[in-house]
C-alpha cells in the first residue's frame, strides 16, 4: 500500500512533441481504444457480465418515489446506485473487465487515471480478486477519496494538475511496468458491466417507458441503452450532461473536443474526450440529450436530501436536475426510471451546494438594509423579520463606507425561510 506525490513536470519542450508522445502511449497502451478503430459490444456480453459479477456487487434497489412523482406528474423510479459498496456504479465494469483478464496479466497488475469513482472501485475490487492496483489521481483529488482508495490496498499516485495530465502519466505506468490499463468509460469490458443496470432496471420495474441516464465518458449510457433497446426497443433512452461541459452532445455534432471542462458540481462527467467504443455504441440507441446548468444540479441534490433523505453527488442528480428544470415534460404520465449513479460528494462541497439550493429555491436571501444606529434599531429589524417566519443565518454590520448619516448603520443580512411548502420545479 502506497500513497505517493508525485510533481514532476513529463510534458515535452514543444507542444506538437507532446501530443505526438501522448498519441503513441495511447495507441500502445490501450488499443482497446483506438478512435480509428472503435470497438463494440452485444447484447451477449452484457448478460455474461452480469453472471459473472453477480455475486461481487449489490443488486441496487428501483423504488418508486410517490413525492417526486406526485410533484411532476410522472411514476418516477430511483434506481439507487449510490449504494454500491464505494458508492457508485463504477464497480460494476471494473470488476467485470478485472475478471476477464488473463493469469498474467492479473499477477502483473493494473492502472487506471480517476478522479475518484472509478479509482475506488478498482481499488476494492482488486483486493477482493487479488490483483494488485495503481491509480494516478489529480493532485485536486478529494482527500476523502484518496484515503477510501489507499485503505482498499491501492498504490495512489497524485499527478497532473487534471485527468488529462494523469492519463498521460498513467499510460506512461503501464507501458514502462507492464500493468493493464483501464478505461473507466470506453474499455468494451466496462462497458458491458456497466449494461448490467439496464437488465436489472427491467426485473424491478415493470412497463418501464423511459429511462434516464448521467452522461460523461458514455460508457454508462452505451451498456444500458443497448441492454434495453434489444430487450424492449419501445424506451426511450434519455441522456443527461452538464451545460459546463457537454463533451457528448460535442461529439455527437462532430464538434471538436473540450479540452479544458469547466467546473461543475457534476465533477464525475466532466472529460474532455467521450469514449471513441462508447460513442459507436450509444450513436443511434439514445432518443433524447438535454444538459443542465449548476443551479439545477444544486436544486436536485437538495430535493434528494429533503425528500429521499439521499445523499447524491452532483453527477448521479442531474437527471432529477433535468425534470426539475422542466426539460422532460413530455415525460408526464409515464413511467420512468431515474439512475442515482453515485453519492461520493465531498463534505465541503456539499454544504455549499445546500446553501445554492437554498437560493436557487427562494429559501435563502440576502438583502442590505439601513437602519438607525440607536438602542433598538436592530431590535425592530428582526422582529419584522421573525414576524415573516424567517430566521437569520448571517448579518454583517457596516458603518464607514455608507451614505447615510452617521447615527444609521447598514446590514447585510442572509436569512431562511423556515415555514415555506417547497414548489415542484424552479
Amino acid at each position: 500500500m502506497e500513497y505517493t506525490l508525485d510533481c514532476k513536470d513529463t510534458s515535452s519542450s514543444s507542444e506538437a512533441s507532446e501530443e505526438s508522445d501522448t498519441i503513441t502511449s495511447l495507441e500502445y497502451v490501450d488499443p482497446l481504444c483506438d478512435p480509428n478503430n472503435p470497438l463494440s459490444i452485444k447484447f451477449s456480453d452484457i448478460s455474461t457480465a452480469a453472471f459473472n459479477i453477480r455475486d461481487g456487487i449489490v443488486r441496487t434497489p428501483s423504488v418508486k418515489s410517490n413525492r417526486l412523482s406526485e410533484m411532476f406528474g410522472m411514476e418516477i423510479f430511483l434506481k439507487k446506485e449510490y449504494l454500491q459498496v464505494t458508492g457508485s456504479f463504477k464497480e460494476r465494469g471494473a470488476r467485470f473487465a478485472m475478471m476477464r483478464m488473463s493469469a498474467k496479466e492479473k499477477q502483473i497488475g493494473v492502472v487506471a487515471a480517476s478522479a475518484g469513482n472509478h479509482a475506488l472501485a478498482l481499488a476494492l475490487h482488486g483486493s477482493l480478486l487479488g490483483i494488485p492496483v495503481t491509480v494516478v489521481m489529480p493532485e485536486f483529488a478529494p482527500l476523502m477519496k484518496i484515503s477510501s482508495c489507499v485503505s482498499y490496498g491501492a498504490n495512489v499516485i497524485l499527478h497532473g494538475k487534471n485527468i488529462q495530465k494523469s492519463k498521460e502519466f498513467a499510460y506512461e505506468l503501464s507501458r514502462t511496468k507492464g500493468l493493464k490499463y483501464i478505461n473507466g468509460f470506453d474499455n468494451p469490458d466496462v462497458i458491458a458491466g456497466q449494461g448490467t443496470i439496464g437488465l436489472e432496471i427491467l426485473e424491478q420495474v415493470n412497463k418501464v417507458d423511459a429511462v434516464i441516464v448521467p452522461v460523461g465518458g458514455g460508457g454508462l449510457i452505451a451498456g444500458i441503452a443497448l441492454a434495453l433497446k434489444t430487450l424492449k426497443p419501445e424506451i426511450q433512452i434519455i441522456g443527461v450532461e452538464s451545460n459546463n461541459c457537454p463533451s457528448f452532445q460535442n461529439a455527437l455534432s462532430h464538434s471538436t473536443e473540450i479540452l479544458q471542462p469547466e467546473a461543475s458540481l457534476a465533477d464525475g462527467l466532466a472529460v474532455p474526450t467521450v469514449g471513441y467504443n462508447a460513442l459507436k455504441i450509444a450513436d443511434g440507441l439514445v432518443d433524447h440529450y438535454v444538459s443542465v446548468c449548476e443551479e439545477s444540479i444544486a436544486l436536485a441534490i437538495l430535493r434528494l436530501i429533503e425528500i429521499e433523505k439521499s445523499v447524491v453527488e452532483g453527477a448521479g442528480a442531474v437527471g432529477l436536475a433535468a425534470i426539475l428544470s422542466g426539460k422532460l415534460a413530455f415525460l408526464q404520465g409515464k413511467r420512468v426510471v431515474n439512475i442515482l449513479t453515485g453519492g461520493n460528494i465531498d463534505t465541503t462541497v456539499l454544504g455549499r451546494t445546500i446553501e445554492r439550493g437554498l437560493a436557487v429555491d427562494g429559501r435563502l436571501i440576502r438583502f442590505d438594509v439601513v437602519v438607525s444606529d440607536r438602542p433598538g434599531g436592530i431590535a425592530e429589524l428582526t422582529t419584522h423579520i421573525a414576524k415573516l417566519g424567517a430566521s437569520i443565518k448571517d448579518i454583517f454590520h457596516e458603518r464607514a463606507w455608507l451614505a447615510a448619516n452617521v447615527f444609521s448603520v447598514q446590514e447585510q443580512l442572509a436569512k431562511i425561510y423556515t415555514q415555506i411548502t417547497f414548489p415542484g420545479s424552479m
